[in-house]
């Protein structure tokens, strides 16, 4: 694994050196755009829109357009913004996770102690896992500014949860809810037996993702010149006069797989 920032955590007075990796891999079959002419693979390329020729990473600046002019901007005019949050990741409050919409969170991250750092990472780890808290704080990654979450991952090392912040979340409303009669009595209580009966504690070893492998099967099908065979699927429709009927013949099928 290679570190992708190096910081410390700010955690009151205490500073804690740490490095930060990714804690996920994409599940995605590596696939290659081609040209379906010749199999060829597709090339993406930085051009120059003014010569249309191609430009070199080395000579690719950033810049931001200020009445049709751009402002170049280097490394450290991005570290000059706040070049504490460049270094830190502050925590500047204790919270309950439960009391975070889980529409926040995005990608998560481990957080392993540098040197001299380990004892303060331990305490951190620890007062969290008994408090049952998690730090909320911010930092800069790749010149944005992160707002993120620091929780014990199954007790044994310290993740770092990026959020998003409320104003990328888009407006709903505009979209078509219901807001129509209440249900029935009879239909609302059915459909509280039917969630409790299906209702576990959650165990993520179970799900699987088996659109890869099924996927994988269809292309060596193919490669041994096999015709795939499409299944059609209906797209379902519910219909309110059916409502109680479905949840019915749910309930009796949630009990026969009990039994």
């Amino acid at each position: 694994m290679r570190a992708i920032w190096n910081g410390a955590i700010g955690f009151g007075l205490v500073n804690i050196p740490i490095k930060l990796y990714s804690a996920t891999d994409s599940s995605t079959l590596d696939l290659d755009m081609l040209d379906s002419k010749d199999l060829s693979n597709i090339r993406f390329k930085r051009v120059n829109e003014s010569t249309g020729k191609e430009v070199v990473w080395e000579d690719i600046v950033k810049g931001y357009k200020i009445e049709d002019k751009y402002i170049v901007l280097d490394d450290k005019d991005f570290e000059a913004a706040s070049p504490e949050k460049s270094k830190v990741l502050s925590i500047s409050q204790f919270v309950k996770e439960a009391e975070i919409d889980p529409a926040l969170f995005e990608t998560p991250y481990f957080l392993e102690p540098q040197k001299n750092g380990e004892a303060a990472y331990k305490l951190l780890l620890k007062a969290l896992t008994k408090t049952k808290m998690a730090g909320i704080g911010s930092f800069v990654l790749r010149e944005r500014e992160i707002l993120c979450l620091i929780r014990p991952y199954e007790d044994k090392i310290l993740m770092v949860n990026r959020m998003r912040y409320p104003e990328e979340m888009r407006d709903f409303e505009d979209l078509k809810i219901p807001s129509g009669s209440a249900p029935k009595p009879a239909e609302l209580k059915m459909a509280e037996q039917l969630i409790k009966s299906l209702a576990t504690e959650f165990d993520p070893s179970k799900y699987k993702d088996t659109y890869n492998a099924d996927l994988l099967k269809i292309i060596k099908q193919k490669a041994k010149g096999k015709k795939i065979k499409l299944t059609e699927i209906k797209e379902p429709e519910g219909k309110a006069t059916d409502l109680m009927a479905m949840l019915k013949a749910s309930l009796e099928k949630g009990k026969k797989k009990v039994g």
